[in-house]
């Protein structure tokens, strides 16, 4: 099934606010939770699980903790290969880099793993059906060395502006329920989320969801890990 939803009338808040326009942003809201909420959940399984199991002692020596001249380098090299491995991309991969951080990764090593969302196995067996195995061999190799030296670039940067945390007690998710700020915010886009979920069940968009052929999904899929 294809879907245009697009609504090309009139100024962005009549686009956005036009029965038309809200129905197309209630959908398009839906896909992309739809394509993105394996990710999110998984990261955040995977990440509560080596958080868990992983002893941090194994973590210092991966990544060379006790030697940082050596772990500068190695580990914005080592960051791509934990997450191709890991099979999270997205956003299901910043709870994860969190938990390395804390184990002793360098600064440019979790800029490199969260770079490297675009390159993890699920995402490289989609590009290799569309565009072939060589050339999804060249953009892994490409990609791969962009995230390594953007890594390290980073860490160079952070580090001369001393903007690179000296703690590693980044938290995962907040270890009590508490009233604040960010508890009212929760409260308004979970409501604003279901307003629009009952608008997109209302309008048919679940339907165009379960319609959607493999083909499409995968696109939709690619396309929401790209952004």
């Amino acid at each position: 099934a294809e879907m245009d939803m697009s609504v090309s009338e009139g100024s962005l808040w009549q686009k956005i606010f036009s029965a038309r326009g809200f129905t197309a942003v209630s959908h398009l809201f839906v896909m992309d939770w739809a394509s993105v909420i394996r990710d999110v959940v998984g990261g955040l399984l995977i990440a509560g699980a080596l958080a868990a199991w992983v002893p941090e002692t194994f973590w210092k020596v991966f990544f060379l903790s006790d030697e940082p001249r050596l772990a500068f380098f190695w580990g914005p090299l080592v960051g791509p290969i934990v997450s191709v491995v890991s099979f999270v991309c997205s956003i299901g991969n910043v709870p994860l880099a969190a938990v390395l951080w804390n184990n002793g990764i360098s600064f440019g090593g979790v800029i490199s793993f969260i770079f490297a969302d675009l390159i993890i196995l699920p995402i490289l067996s989609i590009k290799r059906k569309y565009y072939g195995t060589g050339v999804t061999v060249f953009l892994f190799a490409t990609f791969y060395a962009a995230m390594a030296l953007a890594g390290l670039l980073v860490e160079l940067l952070f580090g001369a502006l001393g903007l690179i945390p000296h703690e590693r007690n980044a938290l995962v998710i907040e270890p009590s329920l508490s009233w604040n700020y960010t508890t009212v915010l929760n409260f308004l886009f979970l409501a604003l989320a279901g307003v629009l979920l009952f608008r997109a069940w209302r309008t048919g968009g679940f339907a165009m969801l379960g319609m959607m052929n493999p083909k499409d999904a995968t696109t939709r899929a690619e396309t929401a890990h790209h952004h």
